[in-house]
């Protein structure tokens, strides 16, 4: 792990900022991940990217959640890398064995979601069966705005914390 970090300490600004877009589609938050190099440790990396990423504003937020495909999708509204889209379909593993019903709930859901809110349905979802999702959005769709994107959030720091242990595994 430690010459995964070295290796990203060591990189041109304009490689790491890649490097860190596979991990969260925010540009503000890659170019602050960048700009705080250079990290000692993984710990270093997870608590710089927490504070960094709740310290953006909801546009960057926003931007962030573009990046990756609504749950049982596979292309993002905006471009990924490769990288980040293996990382998507590994994360939605649980919807390639739903049931064809599950599937269409969730792609109704998906839509009142992005209806309701403005932003696609962010979650976590590795680990998670089609099942599980469809729970969780079923719940979270009755939140209000403000909360619902706090989620929303929270959801996406998870996914990017594990990204990055991803990405410095390699």
């Amino acid at each position: 792990m430690n010459q995964s970090i070295n290796r990203l300490n060591e990189l041109s600004a304009r490689d790491a900022e890649a490097e860190f877009l596979k991990c969260c589609g925010s540009t503000r938050w890659a170019q602050a991940m960048t700009q705080a190099r250079p990290f000692a440790a993984l710990d270093d990396v997870l608590t710089g990217a927490d504070r960094i990423w709740w310290s953006l504003s909801e546009a960057d937020w926003l931007e962030a959640f573009r990046a990756h495909p609504k749950i049982g999708e596979k292309k993002a509204a905006a471009a990924q890398s490769v990288e980040a889209q293996k990382w998507s379909a590994q994360e939605q593993s649980g919807v390639a064995r739903a049931s064809a019903r599950t599937i269409s709930e969730l792609a109704e859901r998906n839509r009142e979601y992005e209806d309701r809110f403005g932003f696609i349905f962010i979650v976590c979802a590795s680990g998670k069966s089609s099942e599980e999702m469809l729970a969780i959005i079923n719940e979270r769709i009755r939140n209000n705005a403000e909360t619902e994107l706090r989620s929303a959030a929270a959801e996406q720091s998870k996914i990017t914390r594990l990204r990055l242990e991803k990405l410095l595994n390699q």
